[in-house]
């Protein structure tokens, strides 16, 4: 079978889109309201706990080209304490699946169609993610640049159309609560979507070797895009809601309702609810991806994509009953998957990565 392959710019991509993904929509308002006006500050300061394990990663690539995480432990300490590490480490996509279709049905049934169950918009992500997944890392990563270009345009367009609103005044006083409730707002941005740098170990081995061109760079740069993006969309909420910017859900959702032009160009939420389901859909489609990698190398399937769909039934099933209300799903958002992915999947990669360099120079 062929393996497949993708770009450099591709696989730059579909990084800008695992970190960005519904996360640009999302995470403004429950950081707003932990760090108040000084989130941009949390942001800059989770960049900075996203950036090493971005650099372990390009660290590994280059000491073991076209390994996954999986197979560089298997290769460093053996099948049966890479499982010890690799069963905690698939907790944190398997649970970031499921917040990500929890939060796509929780924005239907409060903002668009209120009267229809959850399950339904459930299957419905799942089923077209779990078969986006089965056509391969290349289909998506060709699919997914379109989708992605025509995401960031919705959102610029009406950032950019609210601008008669802004109150750059929002902004100060810029530590009203002292720095305590900005490290809160870093700890909650680390978990979403800082942490999920850790993704790109296995996604890695699909890029193609071409002369002259390293994905360091590249993927560098797609970790400050992710950043600025999120640091201006969170900036235009301040100033357009003020204190009240920490209590409005679905934040870009919101700043579009106040779209009028003329009384004539208005009501464009729903452009704005297409980029936030378009982008939950590619995210989710990621993280199926690697969830179905991990598994099948850790359990030595051929096929890859044997596991695909039952995966896809557990996370429907954890999705559907993991939380009884949203006021419980929001509390493991900002206080659970923040600790878990530090424990299961950043400290493993730094620790892995240290191991890495001893081992050469002992060599």
């Amino acid at each position: 079978m062929r393996k497949e392959t993708i770009s450099v710019a591709q696989l730059s991509a579909l990084f800008l889109i695992s970190l960005t993904g519904s996360s640009i929509v999302n995470i403004p308002q429950p950081l707003i309201g932990a760090s108040s006006n000084a989130a941009w500050i949390s942001i800059l300061l989770a960049y900075g706990l996203g950036l090493p394990a971005l650099i372990c990663i390009l660290y590994l690539y280059r000491r073991y080209p076209g390994l996954t995480i999986v197979e560089i432990l298997k290769q460093a300490i053996g099948p049966g304490w890479t499982a010890v590490i690799i069963i905690p480490f698939i907790s944190m996509p398997l649970m970031l699946t499921a917040n990500i279709v929890r939060d796509i049905s929780a924005f239907f049934t409060t903002s668009m169609m209120r009267l229809t169950p959850d399950y339904v918009f459930d299957v419905l992500i799942l089923m077209t993610a779990a078969l986006t997944v089965k056509a391969g890392i290349e289909v998506m990563a060709r699919m997914f640049i379109l989708l992605i270009m025509v995401m960031f345009t919705f959102i610029i367009a009406v950032l950019l159309l609210v601008l008669p609103y802004y109150q750059p005044e929002f902004l100060t006083p810029l530590l009203p609560k002292g720095f305590n409730p900005v490290l809160h707002g870093a700890y909650m941005a680390f978990g979403v979507p800082y942490a999920d740098v850790v993704l790109l170990t296995m996604l890695m081995p699909y890029v193609r070797t071409e002369k002259g061109k390293s994905p360091g760079a590249s993927l560098h740069i797609a970790l400050l895009l992710h950043t600025a993006g999120l640091l201006i969309v969170t900036v235009c909420t301040i100033m357009a809601f003020g204190p009240m910017a920490g209590d409005l859900r679905f934040s870009l959702f919101q700043i579009a309702r106040m779209v009028s032009v003329e009384s004539i160009f208005e009501r464009v939420e729903s452009i704005i609810g297409v980029s936030l389901i378009v982008g939950s859909f590619m995210k989710t489609t990621i993280v199926l991806f690697v969830l179905t990698r991990v598994a099948a190398q850790l359990f030595q399937f051929q096929d890859e994509s044997i596991v695909t769909f039952p995966i896809t039934l557990i996370v429907l099933l954890l999705a559907l009953t993991m939380f009884r209300t949203d006021a419980e799903f929001r509390d493991n958002v900002a206080v659970v998957r923040p600790l878990m992915s530090f424990a299961v999947a950043y400290v493993p990669l730094v620790l892995i990565t240290i191991a890495a360099m001893f081992k050469r120079k002992a060599r």
